[in-house]
């Protein structure tokens, strides 16, 4: 009944449906999956420039000057005239030991003296009298002679007379203890009332110049031998301003005012192999302190035309050095690199890399998968980063508030 009550037309109007339908079923499974978008990775420009070569050393820091103040005369000491830690003048007073035996010393000395030239005056005019009585025969000539040389022997003991004057001045002098340099002085050594200088010289304090410092660090002679060959052949190029030291203390900061090197000692020593180069630091806040260890970073020489690439940037093995470098069209392959030394957290590299050429420095496990091409994106150091990150979940956080 069911079959007899469908028309022709009906019929072929389903027809027309199931085999559009089958069309369809069978175009869909035919057609192939869209591709996947390529992947991200984070690429650097390389850009050449003049690279700075710096290394780090530790070191040790020195006074530039360094004066013991003793006592050069014995005696009790009477006072102490300055603070303990000041900074002191050259010259200036600090201590004084009883004068009063150097003072007696020096009067005997004048008075001894004075006595000296009044018996050269009397020899003098003695002599002066018998000149011209030699000269008539009056005297003989053995008693012209006489007066002659009791002349000569009182300016002898005028001359001694002087001397003993002086050095009765200077012993003197020394109970008064003076500065020897102008820098920060430390605490006294003795007190008030102690003998000092009693069989030898008394060490009362100690005054050192800090300003400017010396750094003393070591170096390896083959590393030094070999900055003086590169720099010999041309390789390297010195630094203008000559060997710039940064100061880093122990927090890892940088000290703000940078030194300088001053020279390279000429022998090695034959125990350690190493080779000391001394530094000069300014050193105006009295910051940093004598004997204090820090670590020197030393900028020996420059490199010109040189690329930084960050470390995660070349792939290091047995077969060389590798940076990826991503082509305008989002291929990549593989480029040997040669590197000449590193900076911080960068391998400092000479060749293998053109100008503006994008290197990949993170998405290198993204071509495990299989991609033929990436997506270049601008690599950002994790420190800048995260920065950027907070300030853009800001405004979000905002909102959701």
């Amino acid at each position: 009944m069911l079959h007899s009550a469908l028309s022709p037309l009906s019929l072929r109007a389903a027809g027309a449906l199931l085999a559009a339908l089958l069309l369809a079923a069978c175009g869909n499974k035919n057609q192939p999956s869209a591709a996947p978008p390529p992947p991200e990775v984070a690429v650097i420009a390389a850009q050449p420039g003049t690279v700075a070569l710096s290394t780090e050393l530790p070191g040790r820091l020195e006074a530039s000057r360094v004066a013991e103040v003793r006592a050069r005369v014995a005696g009790i000491l009477q006072k102490r005239l300055f603070t303990e830690g000041s900074q002191v003048k050259a010259g200036q007073l600090l201590f004084t030991i009883d004068p009063a035996p150097y003072e007696a010393a020096l009067q005997s000395a004048q008075a001894q003296l004075a006595q000296a030239q009044a018996n050269l005056a009397n020899a003098s005019a003695t002599a002066a009298r018998g000149k011209p009585l030699i000269a008539a025969k009056a005297i003989s000539q053995q008693e012209y002679d006489a007066a002659v040389a009791a002349e000569k022997a009182a300016a002898a003991q005028v001359a001694a007379g002087q001397a003993a004057v002086r050095t009765a001045s200077i012993n003197l002098g020394y109970a008064s203890v003076n500065a020897p340099i102008a820098g920060r002085i430390g605490r006294a050594l003795v007190t008030e009332g102690a003998l000092v200088g009693q069989g030898e010289a008394t060490q009362l304090a100690l005054v050192q110049q800090i300003d400017p410092l010396y750094l003393n660090v070591t170096q390896t002679a083959s590393a030094v031998m070999k900055l003086q060959q590169q720099l010999a052949d041309g390789k390297l190029a010195r630094d203008a301003q000559g060997a710039v030291v940064h100061v880093v203390l122990e927090d890892g900061s940088v000290y703000p005012h940078p030194g300088h090197l001053l020279f390279t000692d000429l022998s090695v020593d034959p125990a350690t192999g190493d080779v000391l180069l001394r530094a000069t630091v300014p050193n105006p806040d009295r910051a940093l302190l004598p004997g204090l260890f820090v670590r020197a970073r030393l900028t020996q020489a420059q490199i010109d035309g040189a690329i930084l690439l960050p470390q995660q940037a070349v792939t290091r093995g047995s077969a060389g050095d590798m940076a990826m470098v991503v082509n305008a069209d989002g291929s990549f392959a593989p480029r040997p690199v040669k590197i000449d030394g590193q900076q911080g957290g960068n391998w400092i590299v000479t060749s293998g890399l053109k100008p503006g050429e994008q290197v990949m420095v993170e998405g290198i496990s993204k071509l495990m998968m299989g991609a033929k091409t990436v997506k270049p994106v601008p690599w950002q150091p994790r420190s800048a980063a995260a920065p950027a990150a907070r300030a853009a979940s800001a405004p979000a956080s905002a909102a959701s508030n």
